[in-house]
């Protein structure tokens, strides 16, 4: 079921409140489904001074007449949380946790010059060993030719009251979207090529710039509220900032896996070799795994 079109973002201001406020009401059970329709975005078009904030943010070039290859996520970002935080969607939006993203671009994406669809919906419920994983589609049309296509994964913890199949269980090979095959981001580790040191400010500078303005990313207070000694980076700044150091392909495969979340501030290593890379713990904390993935050439579309 596809619902009227909208006519502009959802503001995620409402999205954030009415999820936080439904939460403690949802308890996730192993079972459950969920058909809420797809949402559905025409005649978009990017607003220029904040693409030119999040390539800063995130490490891209600035002034190229093209998208990041993450940037889709974050214009599909507010109707996710519009399907997520209804009353009818059977996980808490509090502690939903993003586990993974696989995304395919197709072509290089105008900033400028052009009007966008995008179309954003809940695929599946999916089980995993530690909970439910809601697996969320969203695509990006150009004059109806789809141009962009994530699916990204976010784990709801609860008893699974027994043993989760192998294939459900999730792990560290996040499926690719429509267009391909899984992409295997598993291996030996990699040979470091840089180390960044990350501010205390990244969460709040990232929320700025993609309206994700979790708690868990702001201050150590906040994050504390939520079990997490400090805050934390955004998952997908981590993968942004992956992906502007590796480069990617004009078309390409990407799959991230999501391992621990880094605290801010703090120091990572960035390692990559042959279209995989990581992000690891700096120094002594060198063997702790964050963030894994794979970045792959397609023939364009």
């Amino acid at each position: 079921m596809t619902n009227p079109p909208l006519s502009a973002p959802p503001a995620l201001g409402p999205s954030f409140a009415r999820g936080a406020l439904l939460s403690p009401f949802k308890r996730p059970r192993p079972g459950a489904v969920f058909s809420g329709g797809r949402l559905v975005l025409p005649g978009l078009r990017v607003d220029l001074a904040r693409l030119a904030a999040y390539e800063r943010v995130c490490g891209f070039p600035t002034g190229d007449d093209a998208l990041p290859i993450t940037y889709p996520h974050v214009l599909g970002f507010p109707l996710a949380m519009r399907v997520m935080s209804g009353r009818a969607f059977p996980l808490p939006l509090l502690g939903l946790v993003h586990t993974s993203i696989s995304l395919t671009r197709h072509r290089n994406l105008p900033a400028t010059g052009t009007t966008y669809e995008l179309a954003v919906h809940v695929d599946r419920l999916a089980p995993h060993r530690r909970g439910t994983e809601a697996v969320v589609v969203t695509v990006l049309r150009e004059g109806g030719e789809v141009v962009w296509e994530s699916e990204s994964t976010y784990l709801a913890r609860h008893r699974t009251g027994g043993r989760v199949p192998e294939q459900a269980a999730g792990g560290v090979e996040p499926p690719l979207p429509v267009a391909g095959a899984a992409l295997p981001v598993a291996g030996p580790s990699l040979p470091v090529v840089d180390e960044w040191r990350l501010g205390a400010d990244v969460g709040r500078r990232y929320g700025a710039v993609s309206g994700d303005r979790n708690p868990i990313h702001l201050s150590p207070l906040t994050a504390r509220l939520f079990g997490f000694p400090r805050a934390i980076a955004h998952g997908m700044w981590t993968a942004a900032r992956c992906l502007a150091a590796h480069g990617t392909p004009a078309a390409a495969h990407v799959a991230v896996d999501f391992r621990a979340p880094v605290l801010l501030p703090g120091a990572v290593s960035f390692a990559a070799d042959e279209g995989r890379f990581e992000l690891r713990g700096a120094g002594d904390d060198g063997e702790r795994m964050h963030v894994r993935g794979r970045v792959e050439a397609v023939a364009p579309a």
